[in-house]
């Protein structure tokens, strides 16, 4: 038997790497302490990062205009991409981390994420592949679990533990299968108070059933004794896990939670280290489950890392947070369980694009499934149209 062995000798050189600035309307109301709530339309800023490869092919990612300044992408993105073969994310990618070091935080994980993502979006497209099947596919759909936000006091929204358990029937009704709650955080007045969230918490489980499977996800900075209180609740109530009630930075703190409760606990979703700082929580004990996403992990490949790392010590690794970019992750983890389908609230329709999409990424069946998007790239069906007509200089 002959056989020819054959390489890729095409080389696809980054030229160009771009920010455009553009407005938009949203009703995602931001409270003093970055958390969002539903509100009338207001005037809104959103900003897309395209990497430009010599071929003609295109990849893009959305973040906010403060994190993909043209002044970040001027002095990190474009001098570390331009003339790179833009199949080489690995080199990519570790050039551009180890120039954080001296940025005094100008370069953040965000913009790191902006950056792989628009280059996985780049492959997909220019391979004609959708980016999970570029990965290596897992599956092909996924069940989602609605993530509602956190507690507000408007009337018919999320003001007390009733209304809580009335919209998890109404998620039920829709087809989830699973919900997740935030509860009640500062700046809400009475906040923060674990009383009131076993009660939230109490009140989805009586609306729902025992069926439903339930998660919390506290306050972020309780102390032990309330974490513990809390977590015992959930024990009883029958929650799969119970995510970040306390400071992430006091990883023993973790430990010591995990230690004592039985209901798993999930971390860490927001603490900086990357793949790095999952590790230590995995060789300290600091939770059962791990956690991670492409706005605290610097990317697809560093969550990847993330996820095969928890893979090798028999941990599932669950992704946070929605978006094209963690669905596509979703399909490709295997110890993943479920996708992270939010935020969402009884005052605002998920299932409505912003304007510079066309549609959703995440469309959801009636079974609580979300299906892995067959258009090449990320998936995302971006209105370029829109985006250039409301272009800011």
């Amino acid at each position: 038997m002959n056989h020819t062995n054959t390489r890729l000798e095409k080389s696809v050189k980054i030229i160009d790497v771009r920010v455009t600035k553009f407005s938009h309307v949203t009703r995602k109301h931001a409270d003093s302490h970055g958390h969002s709530h539903p509100g009338p339309e207001k005037p809104a800023t959103q900003a897309m990062l395209t990497v430009v490869a010599e071929d003609g092919h295109e990849g893009y990612a959305f973040q906010s205009p403060d994190v993909i300044r043209p002044s970040v992408v001027d002095k990190y993105l474009r001098p570390a991409l331009v003339g790179e073969d833009a199949f080489y994310r690995e080199r990519i990618w570790q050039n551009v981390e180890q120039r954080q070091r001296g940025s005094s935080g100008q370069l953040a994980d965000k913009a790191l994420s902006a950056m792989d993502q628009a280059l996985w979006d780049l492959a997909g497209r220019a391979l004609n592949l959708p980016v999970h099947r570029l990965i290596g596919g897992f599956r092909d759909k996924i069940a989602a679990y609605g993530s509602i936000m956190c507690g507000d006091d408007i009337p018919g929204g999320l003001a007390t533990p009733d209304d809580y358990g009335n919209f998890a029937q109404e998620l039920v009704s829709r087809g989830y299968t699973a919900i997740k709650l935030h509860t009640w955080m500062p700046p809400m007045p009475g906040a923060p108070d674990p009383r009131n969230d076993v009660r939230a918490c109490a009140a989805v489980r009586k609306a729902v059933g025992p069926d439903i499977a339930l998660m919390l996800d506290g306050y972020h900075w309780y102390n032990r004794s309330d974490a513990l209180y809390i977590g015992k609740a959930l024990e009883e109530l029958d929650f799969l896990w119970f995510e970040e009630p306390m400071d992430e930075a006091s990883m023993s703190s973790y430990a010591w939670l995990s230690a004592n409760l039985s209901i798993p606990v999930i971390g860490p979703e927001s603490m900086q280290g990357k793949y790095r700082t999952r590790a230590e929580w995995v060789r300290g004990n600091a939770s059962d489950i791990l956690r991670t996403g492409m706005l605290s992990a610097g990317g697809l490949g560093p969550v990847l890392k993330t996820a095969h790392l928890a893979e090798a010590n028999g941990m599932n690794c669950e992704i946070h947070g929605n978006g094209a970019a963690n669905l596509a992750l979703c399909m490709a983890v295997a110890n993943c369980v479920y996708y992270e389908r939010g935020l969402l609230h009884p005052h605002l329709d998920y299932d409505q694009p912003p304007l510079y999409l066309n549609a959703i990424p995440d469309p959801m069946d009636g079974e609580g499934f979300v299906h892995a998007s067959q258009l090449p790239g990320l998936g995302e069906d971006i209105n370029f149209d829109y985006i250039r007509s409301h272009a800011i200089d």
